[in-house]
């Protein structure tokens, strides 16, 4: 096998993923959780010029769409109060709900007052309420912050609603296609194009503040690692040596970089020191090292290599030092990521010719596969660790795929035209 045709292998037959104006975005639920907490989010009560935005959908989605909460449909239920007061609990309990949520909005001028209350309906306890002011443009990230506050008061973990994913887009333009690299809400709306090229632009990834992104940009022709910080859109050339340069991974602290660089041969594993452009090598040998990924101590990297023969997850001491492998379930391994806590690393685990997500649990090593597909690849655990965001080829269909780390829920961001790869959550 040749060594283009091996780093071609490395990339996962990288697909062609729908993707996305918020417009042509659908959510749906592939699998639920047969556990999964009833919940009623009622429609929030409406005064002022309030726009297109209905926060209960939004909250009923987010919560829904966890793998931990069964949202109930708007049509199934029986009355709908937005004051607490005018809660009558037999309702809810005569549906079978566990908790709910009123709520009001009312627009003041340029702003919207928000207020909304959780209530344990078995005994009427009110557990929350909540006060807050937003803009006239916040109103979706209001809800999802509704919801991550719902979530961590009801499961002990702090949500992941009220995050950013970043993609890369491809369509046609002329006789050619144009790249875009986008950062949207988590879930798949309001997205914005921070960089765009004719040529090839590959695996953005989150600095740990997610004031940046590095990614991989073909504009010159040959592969070059770019740094560029989000409010400015000022961007910078970091690594652009002769050959492959290439899966960049931020370190926990935001100060380097691990790369890999084909510059002395075989593609290898770099680290490089941000600050006076510094490298050290951590691996060396024929194989092809790459995609490599931190741990969050920042004491070990793990990535995968062709050094047994076929793709495996290694490990280094991020300092230098032996590689240690570490999967062997599967005939393929690879793409490798830490969840925040360090307890769990996601991976596109390969067997009899199928590409799909799984979860191994660092303490005792076992591997467990969530996704459901034939060529699933680059996973990306949200910043609670509780669900990892993945490409996908649904019935010859693309999409952006969202699995529970227990794999009882999963949804797919369906998008409408274009193409998108390479997601990645931001912290």
């Amino acid at each position: 096998m040749s060594l283009v045709t091996r780093i071609v292998f490395f990339s996962l037959f990288v697909t062609l993923l729908s993707v996305a104006q918020a417009e042509g975005l659908t959510i749906e639920i592939t699998k639920g959780s047969q556990t999964a907490v009833p919940i009623a989010i009622v429609p929030f009560g409406q005064q002022g010029a309030i726009g297109n935005v209905k926060l209960s959908d939004v909250i009923s989605s987010d919560l829904g769409g966890s793998g931990f909460f069964k949202a109930l449909a708007e049509e199934d239920m029986l009355t709908k109060p937005t004051e607490p007061e005018k809660v009558n609990f037999r309702d809810w309990q005569a549906l079978g709900q566990d908790y709910m949520v009123v709520g009001q909005v009312q627009g003041n001028g340029g702003s919207f007052n928000l207020q909304f209350h959780l209530f344990n309906v078995h005994n009427g306890q009110l557990l929350m309420g909540y006060k807050m002011t937003v803009g006239q443009h916040e109103l979706r990230r209001a809800a999802h912050h509704i919801s991550d506050l719902i979530y961590e008061k009801l499961t002990g973990r702090k949500g992941a609603f009220n995050t950013r994913i970043a993609y890369v887009t491809t369509s046609s333009r002329g006789n050619g296609k144009q790249f875009m690299l986008q950062v949207a809400d988590a879930d798949g709306y309001n997205p914005r194009t921070i960089a765009e090229s004719p040529e090839p632009i590959m695996a953005p990834t989150w600095s740990p503040d997610g004031s940046r992104i590095a990614y991989v940009s073909f504009h010159t022709k040959r592969s070059e690692i770019f740094v560029q910080t989000l409010a400015t859109g000022q961007r910078e050339s970091v690594s652009s040596f002769p050959g492959i340069n290439g899966a960049p991974a931020f370190s926990p602290d935001g100060n380097r970089l691990a790369i890999t660089l084909s510059k002395d041969g075989s593609p290898d594993v770099y680290v490089l020191n941000l600050s006076n452009r510094g490298l050290t090598r951590l691996t060396a040998g024929l194989s092809i090292d790459t995609e490599p990924a931190w741990s969050p101590d920042g004491s070990t990297i793990v990535f995968t290599s062709d050094q047994g023969g076929k793709p495996q997850l290694y490990t280094v001491p991020s300092s230098g030092g032996k590689a240690t492998r570490l999967t062997f379930q599967g005939d393929y391994n690879a793409r490798g990521r830490f969840s925040a806590d360090g307890r769990s690393l996601a991976m596109v685990n390969g067997n009899g010719g199928r590409y799909r997500i799984a979860v191994m649990d660092m303490a005792s090593r076992t591997v467990n596969v969530l996704s459901e597909g034939n060529l699933d690849e680059s996973p990306s655990f949200a910043p609670n660790g509780s669900m990892i965001l993945f490409a996908a080829n649904k019935g010859g269909r693309s999409v952006l795929s969202v699995v529970s780390t227990d794999g009882a829920m999963q949804q797919k961001l369906d998008f409408q035209s274009g193409g998108v790869r390479e997601p990645a959550w931001a912290p």
